[in-house]
């Protein structure tokens, strides 16, 4: 299994927040997706950004960050936010 820290787009410190989360490995940021990472990591208290939700993605997608497609960051920052109004109610 690869380890999030040798993961494309996610270095040591992206490791130690997900490690937070319970997800230590590819395997397991795939199985749980980009943005129920991103809720864990608020849900937590954390505060993370937008190239966090998209360095997720690339890693999932095995891509850099930045060339994930406009389209996809768009669907992506949609669910984002209703998962996150969903978690608020």
């Amino acid at each position: 299994m690869t380890a999030i820290v040798d993961c494309r787009n996610l270095g040591p410190k992206s490791a130690a927040l997900l490690a937070e989360v319970g997800v230590c490995n590819l395997q397991q940021l795939r199985e749980l997706g980009a943005i129920n990472v991103m809720l864990r990591l608020q849900r937590l208290g954390h505060k993370p950004n937008l190239n966090l939700l998209y360095a997720l993605e690339g890693a999932i997608t095995d891509c850099h960050w930045q060339q994930v497609a406009r389209c996809r960051k768009g669907e992506l920052l949609l669910a984002l936010d209703a998962a996150l109004a969903f978690d608020r109610l």
